[in-house]
């Protein structure tokens, strides 16, 4: 049952990731279908990803009064209805709206699963969650080269209209495996009832929110103008970009698997400010280098570095937290961090449309993030990230 459940969770991970990264590699596309530009494109993208915040909070309140797993249930059916809806769009804001509904589905999803992930293999937790990710991410590897094959074939459409099926033919799958109730975790029935508990632990989702929010708020920004950067400031023809795109996602393969092994070893806040310099490292150099073998290079890195946060940051938390509060502080801590991050893709698009270059944009976020840095590793030197204290004392694995 367990093995059944997960499987089907990380089919079903990779559908809700597939829908949120599918609009990246089509902004050139929407441009010309809809007669816009950058900026507009940009709220799209935007929406996507504060479609995935904005319920998180709300969900997290109503995983307290309805199991996990039905929950689950729940965004596999609205995935589907979103997707084709989006499908059907014949504006850009019925495209808006379509692009909203699928990041909600995708941050309910993310809000009752993660969690479930890790009941399911407690005593693997950074392992399981590194699993759950590697699926995510084999989507985001998968949609530049699906879209390319839409777009020759039929449609950008085809895109969302696969998406809708495939959606309800998983979810129709995960019922047909929860008929058989055993092996369910009993947190994932309702075990943390607690929501205005998990407000106790507004310290440890606030030192979350510094490890995550600036660089979140980046990462959007750049993966979802990603192609659009290297034709205008790299000089790379559309299909060499769209490459460099899907090796950006396909980085994040084995940074998910060997980041939920690493964390399961190492002490946590040490670990993410490694890949904080990484990642700040690799976007520095991104906007100094030129030929292709040194963009291609630096784009696996920075992947790479990204991608290994995700599940740092996930398993870090996730173990300091006690069970009553867990899922709901979760919900808070992941909605709010998403309702910055997702500003970063229309950040940027204002940004370029007031005139400035992506050189300069990326740049300037470069030095932000080293503030972050400094701030965090200043607090961690102090004694001041007391989180830190029980995560290194709760029980891993070697797996």
């Amino acid at each position: 049952m367990t093995r059944r459940l997960f499987g089907t969770l990380c089919g079903l991970v990779f559908l809700v990731n597939f829908g949120r990264t599918a609009f990246a590699p089509l902004i050139e596309t929407f441009e010309t279908t809809f007669g816009v530009g950058p900026a507009a494109v940009g709220v799209v993208t935007t929406l996507v990803w504060v479609g995935t915040a904005v319920p998180r909070i709300p969900v997290g309140y109503l995983l307290t009064r309805v199991p996990r797993h039905l929950v689950v249930l729940g965004t596999g059916a609205l995935l589907a209805a979103a997707a084709g809806f989006t499908a059907s769009s014949t504006s850009l804001s019925t495209l808006c709206v379509g692009a909203f509904a699928i990041g909600v589905a995708s941050g309910a999803y993310f809000v009752a699963a993660v969690p479930l992930v890790g009941e399911l293999y407690p005593e693997a937790l950074g392992r399981a969650i590194g699993v759950h990710g590697t699926a995510s991410q084999l989507a985001a590897v998968a949609a530049p080269p699906a879209v390319v094959f839409a777009l020759g074939a039929h449609s950008w459409r085809a895109v969302f209209w696969f998406l809708a099926v495939a959606a309800a033919l998983l979810t129709v799958a995960m019922v047909v495996v929860l008929r058989s109730r055993r092996g369910i975790p009993s947190s994932s029935v309702g075990v943390d009832r607690d929501f205005l508990g998990a407000l106790a632990h507004w310290r440890l989702i606030l030192v979350g929110l510094l490890m995550i929010s600036a660089f979140g708020f980046v990462w959007q920004g750049l993966f979802n103008f990603y192609v659009s950067y290297l034709v205008e400031s790299k000089g790379l023809s559309t299909s060499a970009a769209g490459t460099l795109l899907t090796v950006v996602f396909a980085a994040g393969v084995p940074a998910f698997w060997v980041s939920g092994r690493f964390v399961d070893r190492f002490p946590h806040v040490p670990y993410i400010l490694a890949i904080h310099a990484a990642f700040i490292a690799c976007l520095v150099a991104l906007t100094a280098v030129s030929s292709f073998l040194a963009v291609a290079v630096v784009t696996a890195a920075l992947g790479y570095a990204i991608h290994s946060l995700f599940p740092a940051l996930d398993t870090y938390l996730l173990e300091s937290l006690p069970d009553a509060n867990r899922g709901a502080a979760y919900a808070v801590f992941s909605g709010l961090s998403l309702l910055i991050e997702a500003n970063g893709s229309g950040a940027v698009g204002a940004l370029r449309g007031s005139g400035l270059a992506f050189e300069a944009i990326f740049r300037a976020f470069a030095v932000g993030l080293i503030v972050v840095f400094a701030v965090v590793a200043g607090l961690y030197l102090a004694g001041r990230l007391e989180a830190d204290r029980l995560a290194r004392t709760a029980p891993g694995v070697d797996p």
